[in-house]
């Protein structure tokens, strides 16, 4: 995710990092060339009777922008999901501990070992979403009784979820938690696998091919065909004018496809690092655990992980 300080509205005019004019220069060039095709060639293909109009274009153009809107609404709509299931994953750790801190008799070190459990299962989730490997934060996290249970396990994330629940199970046969106590500690434990549910629904449920298909299409073609309808009434101010319009609909197509998949690490998706520390810092600082680690940080090209 971009997080960039406040700037003046003439300078962001300029900004380079977190803007998809990265991803779609070499598109871009592509379309000034066909530009250039278009100026050296009008002479050849207009004594051939070939006119070509901005009026269907218009027409086109108008029908491409009203799909690109539904589709970058269906791609934030996704970002957006994902951004409040991780916040109501920490809104359920946090009401979570404080149950289990709220239990008399429960010794330092029990404490510490669920503040583990809960911080592995954040940690867990945040690799299975990103495809990457999750033994380093495991063995770091992990309290040792429950290293055996998960390491190793093909389901971590839902492996940890067990370990959380047996846990309480066990507080309960000790008698520290009531059975009424207990439910409630249960239900916020159901957000945690809503939580990934919902996560592994939006993770592998990709927007419908076909229709990414066609629009990705059209938006190529009306591109590639615009400098040929602008050239007998712009001449030279052609190359400008195409490239301009096809800016547009060519970095929203690609930044819907960036939003599609929330979870990467590309410069306008989720910064899952930084919840996830974020998340160690509010659950050990209610466990006054510290010093706290410190918060993540943007790198140089303002993009925060």
């Amino acid at each position: 995710m971009i997080v960039r300080p406040p700037q003046h509205w003439f300078l962001r005019l300029f900004d380079w990092h977190g803007s998809v004019l990265v991803s779609i220069v070499f598109r871009l060039s592509l379309n000034l060339l066909m530009s250039v095709i278009a100026l050296i060639g009008y002479p050849w293909f207009a004594t051939l009777g070939i006119h070509l109009t901005t009026a269907p274009f218009s027409l086109i153009g108008v029908s491409i922008a009203i799909f690109l809107g539904f589709r970058n609404n269906a791609s934030y709509a996704r970002f957006i999901e994902a951004r409040t299931l991780w916040g109501n994953l920490h809104i359920a750790q946090r009401s979570l501990l404080r149950q289990v801190k709220s239990v008399r008799g429960l010794r330092p070190e029990q404490v510490s070992d669920f503040i583990g459990l809960q911080l592995a299962f954040s940690w867990s989730l945040k690799h299975r979403l990103r495809h990457t490997d999750a033994q380093a934060d495991l063995q770091r996290l992990l309290p040792a009784a429950w290293q055996p249970a998960v390491l190793g396990h093909p389901m971590p994330t839902s492996q940890i979820m067990l370990c959380m629940a047996e846990w309480l199970a066990q507080r309960r046969d000790e008698g520290l938690i009531s059975d009424i106590v207990w439910q409630s500690m249960d239900e916020n434990l159901n957000h945690f696998s809503a939580c990934l549910g919902g996560c592994d629904r939006l993770a592998g449920t990709p927007i419908p091919f076909a229709y990414s298909l066609i629009l990705h299409r059209t938006v190529y073609l009306f591109c590639t065909l615009l400098p040929f309808a602008l050239v007998a009434d712009l001449h030279l101010m052609t190359p400008l004018v195409s490239v301009f319009i096809s800016y547009t609909f060519l970095s929203l197509e690609s930044l819907a496809e960036e939003l599609e998949d929330p979870f990467g690490t590309a410069p306008n998706h989720l910064p899952l690092d930084a919840l996830c520390i974020s998340l160690a810092r509010n659950l050990q600082a209610m466990n006054n655990d510290f010093p706290l680690p410190a918060p993540h940080q943007p790198d140089a090209h303002f993009n925060l992980t």
